[in-house]
């Protein structure tokens, strides 16, 4: 079995690697290769993959290339966790908004639709080339943000593609430490789509221990997800922390105002966790890059490639077309739900239909989403702001037709399909 990394030089590569080393008894991969178009990057971050594969007593080969075809080629599961512009174009997600007094984050409201953009059409890519070149009947794993967004344009162009977000397994962990039980034990119903999403039940044993933790905790799981504890009354659901962004908007940008951005902070991180990445005594992944994020992702992506090679038919929360899963929301709108994992694919399980304030948000941000992948795919500047308009955080006519024009003009390199 051959597993491609798209984005290998990323330094979340290491967790990545961990999981799969750590799993080499039930995964037999016998070539796993990391894929980047900075060389130089690649190299530092393969070279500590490869101390680690070897601690591990990984059995396959790693193998390090800048040419994506040959990465694809006959891979069996391709991983793509790319950022198209880096951490410069992610500064320019957090910091263009501000300056129309919106919201600046990478993934969702105005920034995560330049983050669109600039990914879809390079994640589309990547999924023609594995169709044409990979292992028949593999799959394309993407956990590039924003990842719902991604996933349904690679829905809609028919690929074999599940989106994969560290969040669910997030708070799987958290509550089943809550709940003093294992993570396995732990069956949640996460509805929504991706970074909005809620929990609305925490099934362990076959009860629903949910209503119990709100009634003695619901303060304590606001402080979890940055939100005031009468709004997990409120809603008798765990929000997700994005869906403070919505909820707490005004909020949000007093906090954002004269603040340091994420970008910058997770630049000086990167720079630092380069720099260790370089020795060549270090065989395991440092403390720091826990203050990268992205908690849990090794397990979670790991976990997937394992269940869907093993048709093991657990259940995992990953991101796939709703298909009747949640009943008043579109069939082919893809949602982040808890699925059946096997050989097949995920197939998403049943759950009660969203309560309206839920799913008015629901329907509002999937129509924006839908309308960012045809401009991402068409170039057009007419869908762009729709696209704009439809989302929540940006609805204003009077502000979306500048804002549209800054983010257009400030990622120009990345956008041939508007500057031809």
């Amino acid at each position: 079995m051959k597993v491609a990394v798209i984005g290998g030089g990323s330094t979340y590569t290491p967790e990545l690697v961990e999981g799969f080393g750590l799993r080499r008894d039930v995964l037999p991969v016998d070539e796993l290769v990391l894929h980047d178009i900075d060389q130089e990057r690649l190299d530092i971050v393969g070279g500590l993959a490869g101390r680690i594969l070897e601690k591990l007593e990984f059995p396959g080969r790693l193998t390090l290339t800048t040419d994506r075809e040959q990465a694809v080629e006959r891979a069996s599961f391709v991983l793509v966790q790319l950022r198209v512009g880096g951490l410069q174009a992610r500064l320019g997600d957090e910091t263009i908004p501000a300056r129309f007094g919106l919201i600046g984050q990478e993934t969702t409201g105005p920034g995560g639709f330049a983050k669109a953009l600039r990914t879809v059409p390079v994640v589309l890519g990547i999924a023609e080339d594995t169709a044409r070149l990979g292992a028949e009947g593999g799959w394309l794993l993407d956990f590039t943000n924003p990842a719902g967004l991604v996933t349904q344009a690679l829905s809609d162009a028919g690929h074999r593609a599940i989106g994969l977000c560290n969040i669910p397994i997030g708070f799987q962990r958290m509550l089943a430490k809550q709940l003093g039980v294992e993570p396995a034990q732990v069956q949640l119903e996460h509805v929504g789509l991706n970074h909005l999403s809620w929990e609305r039940k925490v099934v362990v044993d076959g009860v629903d221990r949910l209503p119990d933790l709100i009634k003695t905790y619901a303060d304590q799981l606001g402080e979890e997800v940055d939100l005031p504890g009468d709004l997990v009354r409120l809603t008798r659901s765990i929000p997700s922390y994005y869906l403070r962004y919505f909820y707490l908007t005004g909020e949000v940008l007093e906090k954002q105002a004269g603040a340091r951005s994420r970008a910058d902070e997770v630049m000086q991180i990167e720079r630092e966790l380069l720099e260790m990445y370089r020795d060549p005594a270090l065989d395991v992944k440092p403390k720091l890059l826990e203050q990268r994020g992205g908690a849990f992702y090794s397990e979670a992506a790991a976990m997937l490639v394992e269940s869907l090679y093993t048709d093991r038919g657990d259940v995992q929360v990953v991101n796939v077309r709703n298909a009747g899963a949640i009943p008043n929301v579109d069939a082919d709108a893809v949602v982040e739900v808890a699925c059946r994992i096997s050989g097949s694919g995920a197939e998403p399980l049943p759950v009660d239909p969203l309560a309206p304030e839920m799913l008015g948000l629901v329907e509002q941000v999937k129509a924006y989403e839908r309308l960012t992948v045809a401009a991402a795919i068409s170039g057009d500047r007419e869908l762009a702001l729709k696209a704009l308009m439809a989302n929540p955080l940006s609805s204003d006519y009077r502000v979306a037709v500048p804002l549209l024009d800054a983010l257009l003009e400030g990622n120009r390199e990345h956008l041939p399909r508007f500057f031809g």
